[in-house]
This record gives structure tokens, C-alpha cells and sequence, in this order.
């Protein structure tokens, strides 16, 4: 086992163990009400396959282990802000007493959880900090995720840095991850580059990024960049395929969330690097939250840090994300426990496991 596994073993082992003590061994206790649903609602599906593949199933598990009279009432907003908030206004009438928001638009959710908060329901923010008097806030330190991103495109280039030109496609404007992450990329990039020569949203929507990518090419012209920043996985594969259909596979492409298909793309060499924030420490942080505040204990006894939010500070537990290339994929998503070797190697892509050292 290597240190970078021991690492991400230990570190998810600490968050579970460290939250589930404290809340696994109140649950015939009285609860601060007899409602014990948690609501959850996650924002999408179709840019990101995280929320339906891994989030949903890993937080329901978590939460019904912890409380065994705890049950989910769960809904997907499939990109769709007035879905969801239709979808929590119905959480809050029926006396649901928490819910987990990942929210579609985080910016618009203030008068949703301050009215929630008045009739005695608490939201955790997860993934994305929704506006509002939020009980809680879990997520990876986003910032760092960007940095991450910057650095691995500067390392793919080498020497090339300085007399780079990168595109950049990042997340939504409505999403203030977003916003960390592409304020962590230029804290990377800028002045180690020639100059970030175009720069738009893909509104985390691969057809977006594609048109985006598209424009860019227009405007520099087909060998007028060296390397794409993308911020996400999504997006990254319809950027490829972009930049297949112009003629370029020697652009550097990098992305996040660690989907399979993007995984595959590292190990055949079409995408450079992808960032793993590992599914389960956060879901299972989720879950504990969501239990203590079930059951009336106090959050601030477990959370890790403070965030700040218009002035409030929010008791939150920050992850670390970790960078996957193709050296790193053995050491990380398989020895992490995300994908099994002999899922990620099937087919065409067992000759790529094949050349990576990796057995499917």
C-alpha cells in the first residue's frame, strides 16, 4: 500500500469513525421529534454522474445504518432550480426536520432555508453552500481543487508553461464551487502561462462546453492554445471531442469528479487528469450530520472547521481532494475503492490497464 493510499484510507476511516461513535450510540434516544425522514436532494444527472451512481446510495446506506428508524425521502432536480425548490418546499410542509441540499443555484436558496429554519427544519449544505442560515456544511476544500487542476495542466505542460495559451471552460456561474475552483486555477496558472487567451462558463453542460470550445478554436485558431482547463469531467469529454474534430488529440485536458469514463480517457491518453474528492467520507460526514441533528446533539462538536457565509459561521468538514493521472489511477480510485479494477480495464481499455501496470 502505498503512502498516498494510506493516506486516503486513514483520513476516510478517521471522518466515519470520529462521527459515527457519537452518533450510532444515541439511537433509542428521544429525538427533538417523531419525524425521523431526512430529506435529500441532489441537483443533477446528466453532467456529472457522481450524484446518482455514488452520492444518493452511499448517504441513504449511511444514514439508515446510523438510525435504523431513520428513512430518506430523496429527489433529483435534474438541473432544474424550480424543481427543486418545489421539491424542498414539499420536504418542509410534510415536517421533514432535515434535509441535505446539494442546490442547483446555491445563490437563490436563502429565502427557502430561512423559511425552513423558522418551522424548525435544518439544512446541511452539501457539496455546494447553499445561501441561507445553513445548520451545516460538508464538502471538499474547493479552492485547493482548483489549485490541484492548475497545477496538474502546468506539470503536463513543463517546460511549455511559460509560453502557454490555455482555454479555460469553467463550471456554472450559479454554483459558488465554481467559483472557488476557477479562483484556485488561477491562483495557479497566472503567471506561469503566457496568458489565458479565452475564458467562458460551460454551465457544467457538456454542449455548452463543446460550443465553448468550438468559439475558442474560431478565435485562436486550431493550434492557437497548448492546453484546456475544464471544470469538470463532463465537460472535459465533450472539449476532447472537439478538439478530435478540429484535429488536435496533443492538447492537454484536464477535469474532475473522477467518472469512469474520464478515468478510461487518462489511461488511453485523451485526458490528462482528473481530481478525486473520495464519495464516501463525504456522504458518510452527511449522514452523521444529518443523524446528530435527528436526534438534537450539536454539530460543532464534530465539524472541523468554521466557514463563513455572509457573516455566519457555519460548522463544516472540509475534505481533501487528490489528483488522478495515469501513473496515479492504481494507487487512487482502485486502491481507494471507487471502481474495481476488472470494471475500469473491460473491453478495449484492458490493453491501456495493461500499459499502466494495472491488473484487471
Amino acid at each position: 500500500m502505498s503512502a498516498m493510499t494510506r493516506r486516503l484510507v486513514i483520513g476516510t476511516a478517521a471522518v466515519s469513525m470520529a462521527l459515527s461513535l457519537a452518533a450510532c450510540g444515541s439511537d433509542g434516544a428521544k429525538s427533538a421529534s417523531d419525524n425521523k425522514t431526512v430529506g435529500l436532494l441532489l441537483p443533477e444527472r446528466t453532467s456529472s454522474t457522481r450524484y446518482e451512481a455514488f452520492d444518493k446510495p452511499m448517504i441513504e446506506a449511511s444514514i439508515t445504518g446510523l438510525c435504523t428508524r431513520c428513512t430518506v425521502d430523496y429527489a433529483n432536480a435534474d438541473g432544474d432550480e424550480a424543481a427543486q425548490k418545489q421539491q424542498f418546499d414539499a420536504l418542509v410542509d410534510r415536517g421533514v426536520k432535515v434535509i441535505v441540499l446539494d442546490p442547483v443555484n446555491a445563490a437563490v436558496t436563502a429565502p427557502w432555508v430561512d423559511r425552513a429554519a423558522k418551522k424548525g427544519t435544518k439544512v446541511i449544505a452539501y457539496d455546494r453552500l447553499a445561501a441561507g442560515k445553513v445548520a451545516a456544511y460538508i464538502s471538499f476544500d474547493n479552492k485547493r481543487t482548483g489549485e490541484l487542476q492548475g497545477q496538474a495542466l502546468l506539470d503536463a505542460l513543463g517546460p511549455k508553461a511559460a509560453g502557454a495559451d490555455i482555454v479555460m471552460i469553467n463550471g456554472s456561474e450559479s454554483d459558488p464551487n465554481a467559483a472557488d475552483f476557477k479562483a484556485g486555477a488561477h491562483h495557479a496558472l497566472d503567471g506561469k502561462v503566457k496568458r489565458i487567451a479565452y475564458e467562458q462558463s460551460g454551465e457544467w453542460k457538456p454542449e455548452v462546453a463543446a460550443q465553448k470550445m468550438n468559439e475558442a478554436i474560431g478565435q485562436l485558431g486550431k493550434n492557437g492554445f497548448q492546453a484546456v482547463y475544464s471544470a469538470n469531467d463532463g465537460m472535459a469529454a465533450s472539449i476532447i471531442d472537439s478538439l478530435k474534430k478540429a484535429g488536435r488529440t496533443d492538447v492537454p485536458v484536464g477535469g474532475q469528479d473522477a467518472s469512469m469514463d474520464a478515468i478510461r480517457r487518462i489511461l488511453t491518453g485523451e485526458q490528462t487528469y482528473t481530481i478525486y474528492k473520495p464519495y464516501r467520507p463525504e456522504a458518510d460526514a452527511a449522514a452523521n450530520i444529518a443523524v446528530y441533528l435527528i436526534k438534537g446533539l450539536d454539530v460543532t462538536s464534530v465539524a472541523t472547521t468554521m466557514t463563513d457565509s455572509h457573516g455566519d459561521q457555519i460548522p463544516s468538514m472540509l475534505l481533501s481532494p487528490i489528483v488522478v493521472t495515469k501513473a496515479k489511477v492504481a494507487d487512487t480510485v482502485i486502491a481507494g475503492g471507487l471502481y474495481k479494477a476488472s470494471d475500469v480495464c473491460s473491453g478495449q481499455y484492458a490493453k491501456a490497464c495493461k500499459d499502466a501496470g494495472i491488473q484487471g
